[in-house]
């Protein structure tokens, strides 16, 4: 069985160009952004994204969705990147616990996911910042997954895809499969799906999608860009992505 996952666009990217050898793109799994909801706590004084400038924000570990999100969030901000300070607090619900505790200000996390705990009255949505980029792709290990045996598991998944994604689908088993996985209300799953997207080719990566992260994590501080520039090839696997 090849080892592959699927994750967040931006570690993924922001790794492979720190210098990770530890896998390589290989396809696509979600071609829509990312809706990050930015959230602090119950009775903290912060109101909109504005009052986070200067404060410390919740990230689940250094080099995390949540800290890159950050990062976009400042450059959208007109802040600088490099006054940015971060507290570690390893899952959600350590983030909640420090924006009710005021140690931290804010922190970000996907907006349905954070949903039950700001409708349980656990904290608040303040904003939210979708990622400037498609939010899923998927890598694999460059040799302990061959592509021999990657090529046939991103067809078969495509095809599964394309199945979930249609709008049949989406209208009654989609949201009665994520119901019943998840237990999150039907409301909620009904305006998840229309915010999602999937690629029909699993296994093509836009070439632009790579370039445009690098492009904002670079903007952010996040990355360096070699004195080379970077070569997107050196992030894919060549034997089993389709570039376009």
């Amino acid at each position: 069985m090849p080892q592959r996952d699927s994750a967040l666009t931006d570690p993924l990217i922001s790794g492979i160009a720190k210098g990770s050898k530890a896998y390589k793109l290989v396809g696509s799994y979600v071609t829509t952004p990312l809706n990050w909801a930015v959230i602090t706590g119950k009775s903290s004084p912060y109101n909109t994204i504005s009052d986070l400038k200067g404060t410390t924000i919740g990230i689940s570990r250094y080099g995390s969705g949540s800290q890159t999100m950050a990062y976009v969030m400042a450059l959208q901000q007109g802040w600088p990147t490099s006054e940015l300070k971060f507290q570690v607090n390893n899952d959600i619900r350590g983030l909640i616990d420090s924006v009710n505790d005021g140690s931290t200000s804010a922190f970000m996390w996907e907006w349905f996911t954070t949903k039950p705990f700001v409708d349980a009255g656990e904290c608040r949505f303040i904003g939210s910042v979708p990622t400037p980029w498609p939010s899923w792709l998927i890598a694999a290990h460059p040799e302990r997954a061959p592509a021999a045996e990657l090529k046939p598991f991103l067809e078969a998944l495509s095809g599964y895809v394309r199945v979930f994604d249609k709008p049949e689908k989406r209208a009654a088993d989609d949201v009665a499969f994520i119901k019943d996985k998840f237990g999150y209300p039907e409301e909620d799953i009904k305006a998840w799906l229309k915010t999602v997207g999937y690629p029909q080719n699993c296994t093509e990566i836009p070439k632009q999608v790579i370039l445009d992260t690098l492009s904002v994590l670079e903007k952010a501080g996040f990355i360096q860009r070699p004195s080379g520039g970077f070569d997107v090839g050196e992030f894919v696997n060549t034997d089993v992505v389709n570039l376009v």
